[in-house]
């Protein structure tokens, strides 16, 4: 027999932006708590890990080559751009360690 999936890593996604979002008022515990969620409904650690790196990394790498075409000087639109990546890097930690703990628990 096919071996059958215990989740999705698009809505572990879902659910950790929804989460995060909602919770935003909790510096370090928000996103903790959507990861623990986003990793659970994800189905495994590898799916939890990869549904809160995959949109973090989609939006930086938007954020980059949004700045650096918005401003008229490409220099600026990269430091802007990698101030930004730098912070969105910062706020995945917690969501990866909730990631973990809800992979272990699905």
């Amino acid at each position: 027999m096919a071996k059958e999936s215990k989740g999705s890593v698009f809505m572990g996604m879902i659910w950790m932006a929804v989460i995060s979002l909602l919770l935003f008022w909790l510096p370090a515990l928000g996103p903790l708590i959507a990861g623990i969620i986003g990793g659970k409904v994800a189905g495994g650690v590898g799916e939890g890990f990869l549904a809160a790196l995959l949109p973090g990394m989609l939006l930086s790498g938007f954020l980059f080559f949004a700045g650096t075409f918005m401003t008229g000087v490409p220099l600026v639109g990269v430091i802007f751009a990698i101030s930004l990546m730098a912070l969105i890097m910062i706020n995945i930690i917690p969501l990866l360690i909730g990631a973990l703990i809800g992979g272990l628990l699905a």
